[in-house]
């Protein structure tokens, strides 16, 4: 067949499909499809959806990092490297149907290492602690005895597996994903009576922030992971009368061999906060140099961490870089120490090697947190000579926004909200 006949029988074909096309369309075998358009709505009570929020770009978390087993929630301690070890819980009643609705409440079981309160000889520590939105606080900290020798037996008792610790009347036990948490401040709050009864449960896997978990397991000497978005429901009283609460929960654990001693960390700062639009923020910043020189150098600190999840601990954005600045501090509590009470808070993707696997994910993309975190509520523990620590528990407040930019655009979403700091300040 030549070229010439190949361009005719083309041709007629495609004569052939727009007449039959044609043909179709008049008898009413195809049709436009038209667009409807409802009628103008009267009804002034109609109820709109929310605007959908933008995310952030998660970060790149190796599933070794999200595996924590019943041996791993239960004591660490008892080994001959371990000296000091954490049970931590807080929550922020943010539903509206709690009771206390926008109080916070926080609970921490504590095995010290003996030299962290030095002179004290009192090393088994105690928070039970609830602050309200107008001033209340309620609870506070206590620190009792531990006897010495193999067979001893603290103040602190705890045993594995799954979590299984107590303080004289107060305990938390459990596995994930459900802990109940029961304290009472008995001797702490000399003015009040507060009591604890609190249910957690887990809507997303732990993650571990400090240790390397791919292969050591709980046999690792230093090591932390912590669980964000925990619904909690339960009650407090205070005074006698009971509250029906209920909120979003934050569970922490963690272990330090006798290598780290008191002077390897002159302070800390730990926040777990709630935000208006549902998401969750969990903040740490360690000082391994005394506050003098800390607070001149926040930049170059690389002992912090922020981490932001929209659904409750399902997907992470973990920043590595933090300069956590105070702007504002509380009265001195030793020479060349103070508590702080406001801080300026950036953060973005850290460029260092060890954090490289969590942040490749976010290079590019312009992320950045900037915002102001203020401590509205708190409770003081100072612990004089010989001892020389400072202990601060509170309420605080965010406000500030996150940005990034993707293949949508440039997004900056405000951060606003409320949950639990925690700060510690040594004088050495």
């Amino acid at each position: 067949m030549t070229p010439g006949f190949k361009k005719i029988d083309a041709i007629i074909v495609a004569i052939l499909i727009i007449v039959a096309g044609l043909f179709l369309y008049r008898a009413g075998y195809i049709t436009p499809v038209e667009r409807e358009e409802s009628p103008p709505s009267h009804d002034t009570n109609n109820n709109t959806s929310p605007p959908i929020i933008p995310t952030p770009p998660s970060s790149f978390i190796p599933s070794y990092r999200r595996d924590v087993s019943p041996e791993d929630e239960g004591v660490h301690y008892d080994k001959i490297r371990i000296c000091r070890e954490w049970w931590y819980f807080s929550a922020a009643f943010d539903d509206p149907d709690s009771d206390l609705r926008d109080w916070v409440v926080a609970v921490s079981f504590n095995h010290m290492a003996r030299g962290d309160l030095l002179g004290q000889r009192k090393p088994d520590l105690l928070l039970v602690s609830l602050f309200g939105p107008n001033g209340e606080t309620y609870g506070g900290i206590i620190n009792k005895k531990r006897g010495f020798g193999i067979l001893y037996t603290g103040t602190l008792i705890a045993s594995s597996p799954g979590v299984n610790v107590e303080f004289e009347d107060s305990w938390a036990e459990g596995e994930y994903p459900d802990w109940h948490v029961h304290a009472e401040d008995k001797d702490i709050d000399q003015n009040h009576e507060l009591i604890v009864d609190l249910d957690y449960h887990a809507n997303s896997l732990p993650l571990w922030t400090i240790g390397n978990r791919a292969f050591e397991k709980s046999k690792s000497t230093i090591a932390n992971y912590m669980l964000m978005g925990c619904t909690v429901v339960g009650t407090i009283t205070v005074d006698g009368i009971e509250y029906n609460v209920k909120g979003t929960g934050y569970l922490e654990h963690s272990w330090t061999p006798k290598t780290i001693t008191r002077g390897s960390i002159n302070g800390w700062d730990w926040f777990h906060i709630t935000l208006k639009n549902g998401w969750s923020i969990y903040l740490t910043n360690f000082y391994p140099t005394p506050q003098l020189i800390s607070s001149r150098f926040s930049k170059t600190n690389p002992f912090g961490t922020i981490i932001i999840t929209t659904d409750n601990g399902e997907t992470l954005t973990e920043l590595r870089n933090i300069d956590l600045k105070i702007t504002r501090e509380d009265k001195k509590i030793f020479p060349f120490v103070k508590m702080p009470s406001e801080f300026d808070l950036y953060a973005k993707p850290s460029l260092h090697p060890i954090y490289i696997i969590s942040q490749s994910l976010l290079f590019g993309t312009n992320i950045k947190v900037d915002a102001i975190i203020e401590i509205d509520n708190a409770y003081n523990k100072v612990w004089r000579f010989p001892t020389f620590v400072g202990m601060k528990v509170g309420r605080c407040l965010i406000n500030g926004s996150i940005s990034w930019s993707d293949d949508d655009g440039d997004h900056e979403i405000p951060l606003e909200g409320f949950g639990v700091s925690w700060s510690m300040r040594a004088l050495l």
